[in-house]
């Protein structure tokens, strides 16, 4: 499920909040350390990203791919959440970093925030980043430096994925 739930978490909708990792702070922050000291390390299939773009002064969704649309691979953390009322998930987040310098990146959110990116990974960087030691893992935490394409999405949704049933949800 999107949105790593921590253990304290009580249900489910706390995960609305933890889309997204921090790298700076993700070995810190009791949502997300224990994944990561952990080395829950997952690679999160992705077709594209949207992202608000505020430069006509309200947010307008725009879509965020690799030419081609080429599948990209992003930089997540997971856990098994055990929910206090029955059943067990696997949840994730995904790894962000800053990207006030990025080319295409440093267009989206909110004019004065900080600009955040997801990590995207190269292919032939996966099993790395899935089997390297915690030490070695925030080695990964890059800018994306190949090129993007951006285009507004106003109408585009990203998928909303309800999960099944704790009962009747497989594991693995």
């Amino acid at each position: 499920m999107f949105g790593l739930l921590p253990n304290f978490a009580a249900e489910v909708k706390y995960g609305r909040r933890s889309y997204n990792a921090r790298s700076e702070t993700v070995a810190k922050l009791a949502t997300f350390k224990h994944a990561w000291s952990a080395g829950q390390r997952c690679v999160i299939p992705a077709d594209a990203i949207y992202e608000p773009n505020w430069e006509t002064g309200k947010a307008v969704r725009w879509r965020i791919a690799l030419p081609d649309n080429a599948p990209m691979g992003i930089a997540g953390i997971y856990r098994r959440w055990r929910n206090p009322a029955g059943g067990e998930l696997y949840t994730f987040a995904m790894l962000t970093v800053n990207a006030d310098e990025h080319p295409v990146m440093q267009r989206f959110h909110r004019p004065g925030d900080e600009k955040r990116m997801v990590v995207i990974l190269e292919p032939a960087q996966y099993m790395a980043w899935l089997s390297c030691s915690v030490a070695e893992a925030p080695r990964y935490f890059q800018r994306w430096l190949g090129p993007l394409e951006a285009e507004p999405a106003p109408m585009a949704r990203a998928p909303r994925i309800q999960p099944d049933p704790p009962e009747e949800q497989e594991l693995f």
